[in-house]
């Protein structure tokens, strides 16, 4: 029989902590093949809740108590509650689950299913079909919420995820022992840790599935989530993309897009000199194209360079990606010469042609041409294969 441990953080929860244990234990009783068991983990509330937690275990032996010497914030807890439930207790899957009953229990039979079919990390979200938030919110509540997410969709240029904030998760241990090395750090002590561990499990590649849920927000109690959530936020995918961004492989992009770059100017200059400019500025693209795939092979992507046998239909593929790239950049071109203008500006030293407005159109269209490649190339083409699910059978939210 696999377990799983629905792992449920509290801090003054105790108007909310036995109805919850109670709504979970009632569904349980429902779930086939699975044993499933509940950790509290408390960070010594002052209103005690472990103490009501104590009198649940003792009533029902599923039930356990992890109680913290002091408040350390939901990643802390979740991470303790983690090394827990895999560790002594272990679970094969552990759940995020609110005590506030924000996150409905009859959901988790559901959960479970994608897990069997597959599944590494399953989240409840709001944002797809079937999903919702409370009607009542407020409207900074809704934005903090929606813009949130639209944020991180934005930032990590991801629609693989619908629901960033969700805190409704059911997770394998294979993404918690590949992802934990990566969460050692303090700034995943409070709310930013849902989307750092997401983030984690995202970048190695593990399968994340979506089950829809309808939010309902707490009827006892106070919400947890203060301003310092939208700074941490901001401040926590900041550095993440900074550090995505000059990262080895990005740096080596620049350089194969850069040396691409100087290859389509050369050219440009040559085919302009017999061709009108738009035929010229395509045949130049073209050409640049040529020098990126070779060098993107042989370098940037060197960890996932393609086998002989696959380099035709993955030069055909990565060569129709860049359709979109040339586009972007021809886009640019007809509105610079048409909106601007074509003119001579100055002659650069020790260079044998003049600079024409012309020129400046293409370098514009290369740097947003650029932007789009990687995110495209670093995706498909030379995509990263994913972990195998390790299956042990045959078949907080903002």
């Amino acid at each position: 029989m696999r377990k799983a441990v629905v792992i449920v953080p509290t801090y003054n929860e105790r108007d909310n902590i036995v109805p919850a244990a109670h709504a979970l234990l009632e569904v349980f009783e429902t779930i086939d093949g699975w044993v499933m068991e509940i950790l509290v983990v408390d960070d010594n509330s002052p209103d005690l809740t472990h103490e009501l937690v104590e009198d649940l275990s003792r009533e029902d032996g599923t039930v356990h108590l992890l109680l913290n010497e002091d408040k350390k914030g939901l990643g802390a807890a979740y991470l303790r509650g983690m090394a827990t439930a895999f560790g002594p207790m272990k679970a094969d899957v552990v759940f995020e689950f609110d005590a506030d009953l924000s996150h409905d229990p009859e959901k988790i039979p559901a959960f479970l299913t994608a897990i069997d079919q597959g599944a590494d990390l399953v989240l409840g979200s709001r944002y797809i079909k079937g999903g919702s938030i409370p009607r009542d919110w407020g409207l900074h509540r809704k934005l903090l919420s929606w813009g949130g997410n639209a944020f991180m969709t934005l930032a990590f240029m991801s629609r693989k995820v619908h629901d960033w904030t969700t805190g409704y998760r059911a997770i394998r241990r294979q993404v918690y022992e590949s992802v934990l090395p990566h969460m050692a750090n303090g700034q995943f002590s409070g709310y930013t840790f849902q989307i750092g561990f997401l983030h984690e499990t995202l970048r190695h590649g593990f399968r994340v599935v979506e089950v829809p849920f309808h939010f309902v927000d707490r009827t006892c109690g106070e919400s947890k989530l203060g301003p310092e959530y939208i700074i941490n936020t901001l401040s926590f995918v900041s550095k993440v993309r900074l550090l995505d961004l000059t990262q080895w492989r990005f740096f080596r992009f620049g350089v194969v897009g850069s040396i691409g770059a100087l290859v389509q100017l050369i050219a440009l200059n040559v085919w302009w000199r017999i061709l009108p400019y738009q035929i010229a500025f395509f045949l130049a693209v073209e050409t640049a194209v040529v020098s990126n795939f070779i060098l993107n092979n042989l370098w940037t992507f060197s960890d996932r360079r393609l086998p002989a046998g696959y380099i035709p239909r993955k030069f055909l593929q990565f060569n129709a990606a860049s359709g979109a790239s040339i586009g972007i950049q021809q886009v640019t071109a007809i509105v610079g010469q048409f909106g601007i203008g074509l003119f001579y500006l100055f002659t650069p030293p020790l260079l044998p042609f003049r600079v024409n407005t012309g020129h400046i159109y293409a370098v514009v269209g290369i740097a947003l041409g650029m932007a789009w490649n990687f995110y495209f190339y670093n995706r498909y083409v030379w995509r990263e294969q994913r972990h195998a699910p390790s299956h042990d059978d045959t078949s907080a939210d903002a």
